[in-house]
């Protein structure tokens, strides 16, 4: 037995040995500049970190003017180990006084080298602060160039983000390949986040919204094989044409050209799937080249298969007279924003005309004819249930709403968006199994489906029970409300609900389409959905 023990012991000792040997490009795991590099009076000092140490590493920093002249190279000295990594100090005095330097350290344990590199900018001067990782890339520490193929070292990823809250990924082609492994540290960290950046647009990326293990799950895939696959570019010709093709079938006209975000997942043998993040709506901005009136535009999805576009939540900003849209949407696919002037001749003078107009010009309202809007008209369930649906910006595709309410049949122009409610936990049936979408939808049931979609947006206000009860005691009828208290009061409390005067609610009377829309309108702005 204890032969045996020993042979074994022998084996492992041998092939570890063997491993050192045939794998030293894994010497340096992390490498690269510390934050809080500082050039000042012609003086530049720092650090230089790493995970390994042995007294055959030598560390040297090459110093490069803006113009790329080496202005002289000192030896990095180790000085202390911080719990983490190994630091390597170094100081050069005498360099001139230039915007910025551009630094390289080369490190070595006699067997392996390693170049990192990093940009640190003259106190005073315009421009930022040096700091952060290296990993193959001039940077300022909170900025990483993406290679032409999309690949980007993990441990440079790693590092910026141990150092900065948010790290620039600047594309040189149309993706990048976000090593899944770079992320661990800090998925889930509201705090951190990525964004890519490329000619066409910008892709932001919480890192709160990532969840590695349904990722890897998604993709079947170990995080260590995993990658997160972020591509921008225009839409291809055929795709933009058909694009511009469907805007102006609505009457509108694009105000920019068309872009095409994607993120997938790359697994094992480069098997690709679209990633989901849940309902957390993911941000990317697009430039335009004009600008545009925030209530009569709006971003919007172009659909292949359906040949239609709509309605993304989405923020205009105007800076030297040009625009610039930030579209919030859980999804991907071609996205182009729009400009629409549409207006109902029955709204004329109404009190909810200016809220009408601005959600029939970003797709949420219709009419009941191209001309009419029928304001005063009683609103059904399955109706009320489509403008949520399409406020949220929600997929109707993917589920049935017969799979939920045993009255809700396939084939019904609502069954999709009855689905997408239920599945969001927006809606609630009966207790006979019924969703009843003919019914007229009562103030109770819309303040409910409403505060449901705030929720849902991730903006729903706490109310405590003494809140409540403050909130609801000045409606002489609040007794009338049958089991939607709570989010009445919530709906009071954000101000998407008001009373019918100043002492009802009547939470009991059938809501009408302009009370409707201006609900809508005021989710939309509470969510910050919309300008």
């Amino acid at each position: 037995m204890t032969s045996a023990v020993l042979r074994k012991t022998a084996q492992v000792t041998a092939l570890l040995m063997v491993l050192t040997l045939v794998v030293p490009v894994l010497a340096f795991a992390a490498t690269g500049f510390k934050s809080g590099l500082e050039y000042r009076s012609g003086t530049v000092s720092g650090s230089v970190y790493s995970d390994v140490y042995s007294e055959n590493v030598t560390s040297q920093v090459y110093i490069y003017s803006p113009d790329g002249t080496e202005l002289g190279v000192v030896p990095a000295t180790y000085s202390t180990y911080d719990g983490t990594y190994n630091l390597y100090d170094f100081r050069q005095v005498d360099l001139g006084n230039y915007d910025y330097l551009r630094l390289k350290a080369v490190i070595s344990d006699g067997d392996v080298t390693e170049s990192v590199y990093e940009t640190v900018y003259r106190s005073g001067s315009s421009g930022g602060r040096g700091g952060g990782g290296g990993g193959g890339y001039w940077g300022t520490g909170s900025e990483l160039t993406v290679n032409s193929d999309g690949r980007i070292d993990a441990y440079s990823l790693e590092s910026a983000l141990q150092n900065y809250d948010t790290v620039t990924l600047k594309l040189s082609g149309n993706f990048v390949l976000i090593p899944a492994k770079a992320l661990e540290k800090f998925a889930g960290d509201a705090s951190k986040k990525i964004v890519i950046a490329g000619n066409a647009g910008t892709y932001i990326l919480p890192l709160k919204a990532v969840d590695l293990d349904s990722l890897s799950a998604q993709a079947s895939a170990e995080i260590d094989d995993l990658f997160m696959k972020v591509g921008i570019a225009q839409a291809d010709e055929a795709a933009a044409d058909a694009a511009k093709a469907a805007a102006e079938a609505l009457g509108a006209t694009a105000a920019g050209d068309a872009v095409h975000f994607y993120v997938q997942l790359v697994g094992n043998e480069n098997k690709t799937v679209d990633a989901s993040f849940g309902n957390n709506y993911m941000s990317r901005e697009i430039a335009l080249d004009k600008t545009v009136d925030a209530s009569k535009a709006t971003g919007v999805v172009y659909n292949p298969t359906t040949k239609k576009l709509s309605f993304v939540p989405t923020l205009f900003a105007t800076e030297d007279d040009k625009s610039a849209a930030t579209l919030k949407h859980a999804g991907h696919g071609i996205y182009l924003v729009i400009e629409l002037d549409k207006s109902f001749t029955d709204i004329a003078g109404h009190w909810a005309q200016s809220n009408i107009e601005l959600l029939a010009n970003k797709l949420v309202v219709e009419g009941v004819t191209d001309e009419l809007f029928q304001p005063e008209r009683s609103i059904t369930r399955a109706e009320f249930a489509a403008l949520v649906v399409r406020a949220l910006a929600l997929d109707t595709s993917s589920v049935s709403g017969s799979t939920y309410f045993n009255d809700v049949k396939s084939g019904e122009w609502y069954t999709g968006v009855i689905g997408a409610a239920a599945a969001a936990k927006l809606v609630d049936g009966y207790e006979d199994g019924s969703f009843r979408p003919h019914d007229y939808i009562n103030r109770e049931e819309l303040a409910a489906m409403v505060v449901r979609a705030l929720d849902y947006a991730g903006f729903k206000p706490e109310v405590s029970a003494s809140r409540q009860a403050e909130l609801l005691a000045k409606f002489v009828d609040s007794s009338d409300i049958v089991w939607a208290d709570a989010e009445i009061a919530a709906a009071i409390e954000s101000g998407i609900v008001d009373g019918m005067t100043d002492d009802q609610i009547g939470p009991r009377l059938s809501a009408t389409r302009a009370q409707s829309a201006t609900m809508l309108k005021r989710l939309l702005t509470e969510a910050d959905f919309i300008n």
